[in-house]
């Protein structure tokens, strides 16, 4: 029995996963949408989603915390100069774009930083489902793809104790109607004159 073990695996041990997740977390604040399998999308979420509460509160403790969870990755550049183009230079660290960057862009949502997107392609070689991994955009929110329905109301029906007022005047009315056509039969049978038997 697994009672008590939860995440995934992945296939690899655990030191071997860890760097798993640094380098997916390095690799959205890097570029903000990724492509990836959707297991390790799936696997890295709650990693990602706890460094940028981390960077949320901004103090030196956090930031301490969050290098710690990085690792060597904290310390790669934004932009490493092989990606850079000239006019497009970025050479801050992981740590300080997740701190001046995202803290902030997240600093009035309650969780929920991420969106996983799954693609229609599968991984080449394997076939393995593969899905966007993306960080949200500023004032963005998930929106579901449809509003749940209501559940249906259910009216009771009243007891004979507990009748309404238009159910008793409906009745009134009825019985007031029985007692005039009654009264009209008589009235209808006094003025005919018997009728003589043969």
């Amino acid at each position: 029995m697994r009672h008590l073990k939860a995440g995934r695996k992945l296939g690899r041990n655990a030191s071997h996963r860890r760097s798993l997740y640094r380098n997916l977390a390095m690799a959205l604040f890097r570029h903000e949408r990724i492509i990836t399998t959707l297991e390790k999308a799936k696997a890295v979420r709650p990693f990602i989603e706890k460094l940028i509460t981390l960077a949320k509160k901004g103090t030196l403790h956090a930031r301490r915390l969050a290098v710690s969870r990085l690792g060597a990755t904290a310390d790669a550049d934004v932009k490493p100069e092989n990606d850079r183009s000239e006019g497009d230079a970025d050479v801050r660290t992981i740590v300080q774009k997740l701190f001046s960057d995202l803290g902030p862009r997240f600093r009035d949502r309650a969780g929920g930083y991420t969106r996983i997107i799954k693609r229609h392609q599968r991984r080449l070689g394997d076939g393995g489902k593969t899905a966007f991994l993306e960080l949200l955009k500023e004032g963005e929110t998930k929106s579901r793809a449809k509003e749940p329905t209501p559940a249906p109301r259910v009216e009771e029906e009243p007891t004979p104790d507990q009748e309404t007022p238009a159910e008793e005047q409906a009745q009134e009315q009825t019985e007031e109607q029985v007692q005039d056509q009654a009264e009209g039969q008589t009235q209808e049978s006094a003025e005919k004159p018997p009728e003589e038997k043969k």
